[in-house]
């Protein structure tokens, strides 16, 4: 049976997300570049240069940020170096992400009860969340809870798992926080589709983002005037069967070699307009409810599979589109770019709803539910 929620937790408004903080490294290139430098690797390879150039254009990609330098990365010739790499850029970038969105939060790194990590790109034991204990100066008593699997859907699963654990303890603070370094798994001597797309639209990032629970008291806590910020009301979780094939990693000497099956669109289109109406019917609510559309940016294909099967207006995904362009397919932190550059755009009203919608490895889905007050 499941467990009775504590008086406090059963009285407490939803958690808030008070804040999103990004974070990307300093190295960026334009696509043409990346490109340039792919195919003339590839190309002594006896690679198919013209179809990489194909591919990496159809991806509407104009750039992405990277962990290290360009010219670094011919030198990352087995799995410890890029991990190492991985290490050492993630906390970086992960502190960075962090700080800002408590800064933004009005909050420090005391006030933090809670720390959720989530990736999919690099290994550590002890994990990241614990190197950032210390260089962030965390309480020697904070609750990590770090995910390493759920790949593209992890941001919205580690949203859910977040304020599943402000119900249960309705008067701390969370913070949420995916690090994606994508560009440190990409095989270069891997001719397949998958790695050939995989090296096109794959970008690096971090995303941080801090709630509070409902019995901090929301927007009265923040002051009259305070900007409406979301709740989340509820989430979803939903599991395709015999579906492990779809996306994922194969586990090879030279590191993560990735599994993407071209028909991540397809099952998208064929599921997701179901299992989203479900979840609203769910909660008394139909599309038309929903205002404020945050998808992952899984790519053009997963993004127009999204519009078909949601039966969306033109610019209803206006943001991940933009991402996309800007800084590539970052994985689990993708979707919480997104969430961030909605806060950030002040287009939320008081009384609004918005749906946030990612998939990822298993193959999966995550719903998450937010209303503005």
């Amino acid at each position: 049976m499941p467990s009775e929620a504590s008086p406090a937790a059963a009285a407490a408004p939803a958690p808030v997300v008070r804040a999103v903080g990004t974070a990307l490294p300093p190295h960026y290139a334009d696509q043409e570049t990346l490109i340039a430098a792919l195919r003339t690797h590839w190309a002594r390879q006896h690679f198919h240069v013209e179809r990489l150039e194909e591919l990496h254009r159809a991806v509407k990609v104009g750039g992405r940020y990277l962990a290290l330098p360009l010219a670094d990365y011919p030198a990352l010739d087995g799995f410890q170096k890029s991990n190492d790499a991985w290490i050492r850029v993630a906390q970086e970038v992960g502190a960075e992400a962090v700080s800002r969105a408590l800064g933004a939060a009005g909050l420090g790194p005391r006030d933090v009860d809670q720390l959720f990590f989530v990736t999919v790109t690099g290994l550590s034991t002890p994990s990241l969340d614990a190197k950032l204990v210390n260089r962030l100066g965390l309480r020697r008593d904070v609750k990590r809870v770090p995910v390493f699997g759920l790949g593209c859907v992890a941001g919205a699963a580690g949203l859910a798992r977040a304020s599943d654990g402000l119900r249960a303890f309705p008067g701390e603070v969370a913070v949420l926080l995916s690090v994606e370094l994508c560009s440190l798994t990409l095989q270069r001597n891997d001719p397949s589709v998958a790695n050939v797309v995989a090296s096109g639209i794959f970008g690096d990032g971090a995303a941080a983002v801090v709630l509070e629970g409902g019995a901090r008291g929301g927007a009265r806590a923040r002051g009259e005037g305070a900007p409406p910020l979301p709740r989340v009301v509820a989430t979803r979780s939903v599991f395709y069967p015999d579906t492990e094939w779809v996306m994922g990693w194969d586990f090879v000497d030279t590191g993560m070699k990735v599994v993407l099956s071209a028909q991540v669109p397809e099952i998208a289109r064929a599921h997701v307009g179901r299992d989203v109406d479900e979840f609203l019917a769910s909660r008394g609510l139909g599309r038309e409810d929903v205002r404020h559309w945050i998808a992952h940016t899984g790519g053009p294909k997963v993004l127009q599979a999204f519009e078909a099967a949601l039966e969306l207006p033109p610019d209803a995904l206006e943001l991940s589109w933009r991402s996309l362009r800007e800084v590539g397919n970052l994985s689990s932190a993708s979707v919480l770019f997104v969430l961030g550059d909605l806060l950030a755009s002040g287009r939320p009203a008081a009384g609004d709803r918005g749906l946030l919608v990612a998939m990822g490895p298993g193959f999966c889905a995550e719903l998450v539910l937010l209303e503005w007050e």
